[in-house]
């Protein structure tokens, strides 16, 4: 069932998703070459604490930590670890939730570290760029298909793939909420946007094939052959108008 949401209930979405547009934005000073990702994730938890949020992954089905951090071909769900370090050349993709007041806010951003070569700079410019193709077609009216389809053809006819085996989200009072919008498909197709609809969209993008597997953990996603992935993800809200983006500064 898609949970239409009143201006109190938005207003309250909005406040965690303050949060997690500062923690992203701290994080482009803060990461850097020979930090490893527990550091990482315990400078995120402390700064949302420290701003009246808890956070939102922590415990959520099991999930050992505050935050996911995945490095180049980890594609999502990567936990942070005292053994992994970064080097120049990653690519760190970092997914934050708050709860706020009984409610979601949810992001992610990829940063390039150190010397990133020119074509892993452009799987982050396509990919961020597919999240905001996606969210213009985020409008009363429209399709979730309008937003997959957006989102899929900016990735695709830049030779990249998008990945099909996570999608995004309703976000509200649960962290995951109907609708489902998945980052492929076809414009037309499935529920019909409506003014009070939360979204978290969020395109996964790999530079090789679409296809993932899990690692032993049971959490982490990578790219079957190995290639870089990206991960980029707002929270908004539908309005009369254009759609507001809730975890942007």
């Amino acid at each position: 069932m898609i949970i239409i949401k009143n201006s109190e209930e938005i207003k309250k979405i909005k406040k965690a998703s303050k949060i997690v547009a500062k923690v992203l934005d701290e994080l482009r000073s803060y990461i850097k070459e020979g930090i490893t990702t527990k550091t990482i994730e315990l400078f995120i938890e402390n700064l949302i604490l420290k701003m009246g949020g808890i956070p939102a992954f922590k415990g959520y089905r099991g999930y050992p930590a505050s935050v996911c951090i995945s490095i180049n071909s980890q594609v999502v769900h990567g936990i942070p670890s005292d053994k992994v370090y970064i080097e120049s050349g990653d690519i760190v993709s970092i997914d934050v939730g708050v709860i706020f007041d009984g409610f979601y806010g949810d992001a992610a951003y990829t940063y390039g570290v150190g010397e990133v070569s020119e074509e892993t700079q452009r799987l982050l410019k396509v990919t961020e760029e597919s999240l905001y193709k996606g969210i213009e077609k985020a409008v009363v009216g429209n399709r979730i298909g309008d937003i997959s389809e957006a989102i899929q053809n900016h990735v695709e006819s830049n030779g990249f793939s998008v990945v099909r085996a996570f999608v995004g989200h309703g976000i509200g009072r649960s962290l995951h909420e109907d609708p489902q919008i998945p980052n492929f498909g076809k414009r037309g197709m499935g529920p019909k946007l409506k003014k009070g609809m939360t979204l978290a969209i969020e395109p996964m993008v790999n530079a090789g094939t679409h296809e993932v597997v899990m690692l032993s953990d049971g959490w982490t996603a990578v790219t079957k052959d190995g290639s870089l992935s990206a991960h980029f993800e707002h929270t908004i809200v539908i309005t009369e108008n254009e759609p507001e983006i809730l975890t942007k500064l």
